[in-house]
């Protein structure tokens, strides 16, 4: 599915070709999770502000001359991309919203429909507000200390993996970057989250950091769905360590990597590098 750094990927394909474009019509498809929350006629008019993106979620504001107008809360779900499209096709049987503005249209392509585009009159009210409030920290963000993510994660007894893809301790490891981070910071994936020293913890956080930059550099991974909002697919799962790779030999160490389920996730690890 999308993850941190594929939805950052996409953020950066449409926010500098639809800052200010002016919105004709939104188009709906068959409906996604959750009701759009408005009249989509009430939209035709308003200008795209500077496109934002909390954990998984991307963040469209509007406004209406000069002032704000609400805005549309968008997540890709287990399958879905955007694509920015100058002269698009009539939609197609997966393709359940369309975003027409003056530069093109925001297509939403998602087979699985667990996508979502709601508006909400400010990013901070409801239902935004209640959709972001579980949210941790961004994994980039300066506030976000060696300190205080070895506190988050002392506050925790399920296994760091689980814990990684809550998303309350920090955002963005997804299944296949936590994987990742926690083969580079040598953690076994069941370690329990508040067994892990001070030292360790600021050697995870550094993993994951290092992992979703590599990943946004390569343009995020494509396992199946995934295209940039151009429709290039991303590179990074050809250059994981671990993921996708039970069988294989370990690049670290040569041990071979071992696959195991996590809560029904599948999760890799290298034995050799990442002992209990």
């Amino acid at each position: 599915m999308p993850e941190w750094p594929e939805v950052e990927v996409t953020r950066r394909g449409i926010a500098a070709p639809l800052l200010g474009a002016r919105v004709q019509a939104l188009r709906l498809g068959k409906p996604l999770r959750w009701p759009l929350g408005c009249d989509p006629a009430s939209l035709a008019g308003t200008r795209v502000g500077a496109v934002d993106r909390r954990g998984k979620y991307l963040w469209l504001p509007l406004t209406r001359a000069g002032e704000p107008a609400g805005g549309l809360l968008m997540h890709l779900g287990m399958s879905g991309s955007l694509a920015l499209l100058e002269a698009p096709p009539p939609p197609g049987p997966h393709d359940h919203c369309d975003l027409v503005t003056e530069r093109g249209t925001l297509r939403l392509n998602d087979p699985r429909r667990f996508g979502a585009v709601v508006w909400s009159s400010a990013i901070d009210d409801e239902p935004a507000a209640s959709l972001l409030a579980r949210l941790g920290p961004e994994p980039f963000d300066p506030a976000l200390t060696p300190q205080s993510f070895h506190a988050a994660l002392a506050a925790r007894r399920s296994p760091v993996k689980a814990v990684l893809l809550a998303g309350e301790a920090i955002v963005g490891a997804g299944n296949i970057y936590a994987c990742e981070a926690l083969h580079e910071a040598a953690i076994h994936p069941a370690l329990r989250a508040d067994r892990i020293s001070r030292p360790r913890a600021a050697r995870l956080l550094a993993a994951v950091r290092a992992t979703l930059a590599r990943a946004l550099e390569l343009g995020g991974s494509t396992l199946r769905d995934f295209t940039d909002v151009h429709g290039a697919a991303g590179a990074y799962q050809a250059q994981a360590a671990v993921y996708g790779r039970a069988g294989l030999a370990c690049p670290r160490c040569g041990a071979q990597v071992r696959r195991i389920l996590q809560a029904q996730r599948s999760t890799y690890y290298c034995p050799g590098c990442q002992r209990r």
